[in-house]
């Protein structure tokens, strides 16, 4: 007997032993070293449904290498909730439950993983977050019913009006018990999880003074540690609840104008003073050329008509006041729309030389501060978008032709017959009184 009992025990052993070990919970989350000023800011936004169709958080930290060699600073990843089901299209921004994490993206481990890799990397992470509205089975609608709009006659929930949002419930912020629990929802990721801020939903539907009382709060809650809030939103009241930057949506439309109704390049300077003149000093108006909403329309070489037009257009929305974005999956140059409500596989070595690029332009963009700080000097042409960066002794010449055709234009004349560098090439261009540009050419001279 005594002999089988320590075959056993030694069988046993050895199962135990070749078991594969349960993988540790992962603890706290060290904060991030330093974020970046909020002019510094370069935005990576994280669709994770183009990453895997499961465990897709885990799938992001494998890319972290790739994500932080563009130059990105900052992450922004899209709503990662439980999504409601309860006449449900599987939006992500159909919340059911805020202090949990959809199985179809992972654990709590596994964005902690995430929040974790991003910090050693220098990278700050924020989260989406959607107060406007909850899914029809959160629990709140059932549990609090006084808390959401209500139809006067019927004295029912609605959907926000007026969208077309029928698969989720209007929040009322009338309500003092509503606003508490949402702040306690928000300052879970900030103080237990240990993210670095929020990229806010719809933010100019829901009143601002909410706004301020969470993000004080928030604030508050991360002690030493500095927060970064996005607004997803253009109201002016945006800055004074505390937000750090808004959509630059204005801009965007004006973009849009100049490649598809042939307006003058040069009205690109009125729009953008009129977005920085609405603002307090040091606020940044987030640009881009794409994102999700609008990726799931038309991408960017198709919005701008070619992937040239595309960086055209980025290096003009980019470069003349800063507030820096890219979506991922632009960097690729992906053609399809890509609709965020189901998962769309995205081949990331698909196009090379289009990733180098908005490496080298994301580097630039970082080792000049001239382009994120300097004065703006603008020169009037139709097609070209021409304007100086000056800061100090330093000055950068960012010219970029947004017509699908060569142009010929003057040479701006504080900078005719100078040598410059071109830093995207490195050559040295002698600048004579007129230069030619290909269709859809950008230079950035220094």
């Amino acid at each position: 007997m005594k002999k089988i009992f320590i075959f056993l025990t030694a069988a046993l052993f050895a199962m135990t032993a070749c078991r594969p070990k349960a993988q540790e919970p992962e603890g706290p989350v060290a904060p991030l070293k330093e974020m970046p000023a909020v002019k510094d800011v370069v935005m990576y936004q994280v669709n994770p449904r183009v990453f895997a169709p499961e465990k897709s958080l885990l799938a992001v930290a494998d890319r972290i290498d790739s994500i932080k060699a563009l130059g990105v600073n900052v992450m922004w990843v899209m709503p990662i909730y439980p999504i409601g089901i309860e006449k449900g299209k599987n939006s992500p921004y159909c919340i059911s439950d805020y202090k949990a994490i959809a199985p179809e993206f992972g654990t709590l481990d596994d964005f902690k993983h995430l929040v974790r890799i991003c910090h050693e990397n220098d990278i700050a992470l924020i989260l989406d977050w959607v107060a406007n509205h909850t899914a029809w089975d959160h629990p709140w609608t059932k549990e609090h019913p006084d808390w959401y709009t209500h139809d006067t006659e019927a004295d029912t929930i609605i959907h926000p009006r007026p969208f077309d949002w029928l698969d989720v419930a209007d929040l009322n912020y009338d309500n003092a018990d509503l606003r508490l629990a949402m702040i306690d929802a928000m300052k879970y990721w900030i103080a237990d999880v240990g993210i670095d801020g929020f990229r806010c939903d719809v933010a100019d539907c829901v009143p601002a003074d909410f706004w301020k009382q969470a993000i004080d709060t928030l604030r508050q809650a991360a002690g030493d540690r500095q927060i970064l809030m996005l607004a997803e939103g253009k109201n002016a009241d945006n800055f004074a609840a505390g937000f750090d930057m808004n959509y630059a949506w204005d801009f965007k439309d004006q973009m849009l104008k100049v490649f598809n109704e042939n307006e003058s390049a040069s009205a690109l300077f009125d729009t953008d003073k009129a977005e920085y003149d609405s603002i307090p000093e040091g606020k940044v108006k987030l640009r881009f050329t794409t994102n999700h909403d609008e990726s799931t329309k038309q991408t960017p070489p198709v919005l701008f008509h070619s992937q040239r037009g595309s960086m055209a257009a980025y290096v003009a929305t980019t470069f003349l006041h800063g507030g820096a974005l890219i979506y991922g999956s632009q960097e690729v140059g992906y053609l399809e729309p890509i609709n965020f409500f189901q998962y769309v596989p995205v081949d990331w070595n698909a196009n090379a030389p289009l990733y180098k690029e908005y490496q080298k332009l994301i580097s630039i963009y970082n080792a000049h501060p001239e382009i994120r700080r300097g004065e703006v000097v603008p020169f009037m042409y139709n097609e070209v978008l021409a304007f100086e960066r000056k800061l100090d002794t330093d000055s950068l010449l960012v010219l970029v032709n947004l017509r699908d055709s060569a142009v010929k234009i003057p040479t701006p004349e504080t900078w005719t017959n100078k040598e410059a560098v071109d830093l995207t090439s490195n050559f040295v261009v002698a600048l004579r009184d007129s230069m030619e540009m290909a269709p859809y050419e950008y230079l950035i001279l220094k």
